[in-house]
C-alpha cells in the first residue's frame, strides 16, 4: 500500500478490525519509511452494477461520487463522518442485494432520500433540492411544508 504522505510502497498492519456487517476489514497501517499512519479499507469487489442517469446514460456505480452527494448535503451539519459512511454502507448493500446488472440513478437517490430523512432534516431537504432538481420556490415550499406536516422527532421538541 503507498503512503499516502511519502510514497513509499512498504508498511505494516497494526491493526484489523472487520465492520459489524462483516463486509468491509479496517486497517490501520504504519509506513516503515516516515513511521506516520493512515487507515485502508478493504471490501469484496461486486459485480460490476450500472446506473442508468435520467438522460439514459449508463456508468459503473461509484461509491464515492454517493459518499460526495451525501457529505455535501450534511456539510455543516452535526452529522458524524461514521452515520455518513453508514448511511453509504448501507444503500450500497440494498442496490447490490436488490440490483443485479442495473439500477436507476432515480431509485439510489430515493434510497439517500429516506435515509438523510431519518438523519437529519435540513440534510435532507439539501439533498432533495439538488436530486430532485426544483424549479422554482414553489417546488421547494411544497416540500418543505409536507416534512412540516409530519411534525417533530420526539427528540427533537424537547431542544429548546
Amino acid at each position: 500500500m503507498k503512503c499516502p504522505f511519502c510514497g513509499n510502497i512498504e508498511d505494516k498492519v497494526i491493526d484489523s478490525r472487520i465492520s459489524a456487517e462483516g463486509d468491509t476489514i479496517r486497517r490501520r497501517r504504519e509506513c516503515l519509511k516516515c513511521q506516520k499512519r493512515f487507515t485502508t479499507y478493504e471490501r469484496l469487489e461486486e459485480h460490476s452494477l450500472m446506473v442508468i442517469k435520467k438522460d439514459g446514460r449508463r456508468e459503473p456505480f461509484d461509491r464515492k461520487k454517493l459518499l460526495s452527494g451525501i457529505i455535501k448535503a450534511c456539510e455543516k451539519r452535526p452529522v458524524p463522518m461514521d452515520n455518513i459512511e453508514g448511511m453509504v454502507d448501507e444503500v450500497e448493500r440494498i442496490i447490490q442485494r436488490n440490483y443485479e446488472k442495473e439500477v436507476s440513478s432515480t431509485t439510489i437517490g430515493e434510497f439517500v432520500m429516506k435515509q438523510l430523512h431519518d438523519l437529519d432534516e435540513v440534510a435532507y431537504v439539501r439533498f432533495a433540492s439538488v436530486y430532485r432538481q426544483f424549479k422554482d420556490i414553489n417546488q421547494f415550499m411544497k416540500e418543505l411544508s409536507s416534512l412540516l406536516k409530519e411534525g417533530q422527532k420526539p427528540e427533537e421538541k424537547n431542544r429548546f
